[in-house]
């Protein structure tokens, strides 16, 4: 493959140190990094911005920039909310409650668990306003097969009706009858 991973991701917040702050107590992502300047590397444009980095486990980077001199962040107004969104890998369906739990204990809005078949997951919202969702893997080989088998007759069928395929409507109505 030419990719080697993904080096970091990096999205707008409104506020550079409480996103420091937010993440590492809800998420225990650790503060990695911070770079600061008042020009843009990449374009040589004058705007003083804070770009910082967390570290999200297994080699993966969130990264986030702060730009004080921009009007306030918005959402496009033509996506659903549900829509863009940041899904992260937890260890279990324990782990996943747990930080449900800490959350809500914080009066933070959480939706879920939401149960896939293949993982279980929650979602809620940052202090900037980006959707999360952390996820459980529950898939069985099985599954994951099922999965495999039906992807491009899927996308093809997408790509001229426009109407969701029901090849693998299991994982939502309950159906899944397999290991």
């Amino acid at each position: 493959m030419l990719v080697k991973k993904i080096h970091h991701v990096a999205y707008r917040c409104k506020d550079a140190k409480e996103t420091v702050e937010w993440y590492g107590k809800y998420l225990d992502m650790r503060f990695i990094l911070a770079i600061a300047e008042n020009e843009v590397p990449s374009t040589r444009e004058p705007d003083p911005y804070m770009h910082i980095f967390l570290d999200a486990g297994g080699g993966n980077v969130l990264a986030f920039f702060e730009l004080p001199t921009k009007p306030p962040m918005g959402r496009d107004p033509n996506t659903p909310a549900w829509t863009q969104h940041l899904a992260l890998e937890v260890d279990s369906v324990d782990t996943l409650l747990a930080v449900k739990a800490k959350l809500e204990a914080d009066g933070i809005e959480v939706v879920g668990p939401t149960d896939h078949t293949i993982f279980k997951s929650i979602y809620f919202f940052d202090p900037s306003g980006h959707r999360l969702e952390l996820a459980a893997n529950t898939a069985t080989p099985t599954m994951a097969k099922m999965l495999d088998d039906v992807k491009w007759d899927m996308l093809n069928e997408w790509a001229k009706t426009k109407q969701a395929p029901q090849h693998a409507r299991w994982m939502h109505d309950g159906s899944y009858a397999g290991e």
